[in-house]
């Protein structure tokens, strides 16, 4: 082979390999050009989100704050107290279910009693309206569901107010309690609201399904009778307190914080200031105090409690409970309800407070975010 042809074998080679290099250079190119248009539409996505997200933080916040506001004026808003016949809607959920499940033959004969025992009830009211007499007992039945604040007391005032207003001696109440506990002098108000019950001499009983514990155990203890469900978890007779303290946090920032009081137990323990070994004593001695205070009422209220056994601050579930004299009977409210059907008419006694449009509108806000966290996060 010439020369020549060698050569132009070698260009044409070098050519090739050339144009290889090109299109592998102009492919990674458009790539990289790819991932930065990427990137940036990413970054820009991301930016757009975060400010959305923000703008709807801030939205919630001021909303929560305009609700705040309306909330301090919430004792002059009226409400309105809602009765409920906890007989027919055993009934009707009785007969609904008895439609479902009986033969036609047997439905008939079902309706068929139905009409009789109505058409006796309706002549024994009749005659008691007569006779001005009416020896059938009433249970009424009120709910209170505690939280740190026992905010709920300000619906059980106004409950307990009405039940007073038309019960008779014969007559019962029951509350369905259920609190964590909380604060010192709201549950003690609670406690307070169920005390006007016993003291017109009605019998209270105070059925726990889940959780009667400190504050709420605190209200409990007022019933004639107090009755819990076998896992429901009572007692925690004791009192805690904390809280942070920024002190030596703002003073290695060289922020001072002055705590200036007049009177020498004004100020225990503080959040900015430096707290000292005579206010942590002061401090201590004061929840010794409310401790024995605590003790004292459950004892008054329930004398064959062994309070030095139970007033370390523990929490007994229901079969536990009972052993400690904390509980009287294990039985869960339904079960209560039902029974007292059977001899008793027994009302549901519930105080609705009027709200504004933007508690309202809160409340389906939180309640709907709440529902889908949960659907998202919490059921499998």
């Amino acid at each position: 082979m010439s020369l020549v042809a060698k050569s132009d074998i070698a260009i044409r080679y070098h050519s090739n390999r050339d144009s290889t290099d090109y299109l592998d250079n102009l492919l990674r190119l458009s790539f990289y050009k790819f991932k930065v248009v990427a990137l940036e539409f990413l970054f820009d996505y991301g930016l757009f989100l975060a400010k959305a997200l923000t703008l709807l933080a801030v939205l919630v916040l001021l909303l929560l704050i305009i609700s705040g506001v309306t909330q301090r004026h919430r004792e002059d808003e009226s409400g309105h107290i809602e009765v409920k016949n906890v007989n027919e809607t055993i009934d009707n959920l009785s007969f609904s279910l008895k439609q479902l499940v009986l033969k036609p033959h047997q439905r008939k004969r079902e309706e068929k009693e139905n009409r009789k025992r109505k058409k006796k009830e309706k002549r024994a009211e009749n005659k008691d309206a007569n006779s001005g007499v009416n020896d059938r007992n009433r249970v009424f039945v009120i709910d209170f569901l505690g939280d740190i604040h026992a905010s709920g007391v300000k619906s059980l005032r106004e409950e307990v107010t009405a039940i007073l207003s038309v019960a008779r001696d014969i007559d019962e109440v029951l509350i369905r309690l259920e609190s964590p506990g909380g604060i010192v002098h709201g549950y003690g108000l609670a406690a307070s609201q169920l005390r006007r019950i016993t003291n017109q001499g009605l019998n209270l009983t105070v059925a726990v399904d889940k959780v009667a514990a400190s504050g709420g155990y605190m209200m409990a203890c007022i019933g004639n009778r107090i009755i819990a469900a076998p896992f429901a978890l009572l007692g925690s007779i004791g009192v805690v307190a904390q809280m942070p303290n920024f002190h030596r946090f703002l003073k290695n920032r060289d922020v001072d914080v002055e705590v200036l009081t007049a009177g020498k137990h004004k100020r225990t323990l503080t959040v900015f200031g430096e707290n000292t070994d005579k206010g942590r004593e002061k401090f201590v001695q004061e929840l010794e105090d409310v401790h024995t205070l605590f003790k004292d009422f459950v004892s008054d209220n329930r004398p064959q409690v062994n309070i030095d056994a139970v007033s370390t601050g523990e929490a007994w579930y229901g079969t536990r409970a009972i052993q400690n004299d904390l509980v009287d009977e294990l039985m869960t409210s339904d079960e209560f309800i039902t029974n007292k059907c059977k001899d008793s008419d027994v009302f549901l006694v519930k105080y609705v407070l009027h709200k504004g449009k933007i508690d309202r509108l809160m409340e389906r806000f939180s309640g709907g975010i709440l529902e889908s966290l949960s659907q998202r996060f919490l059921w499998p």
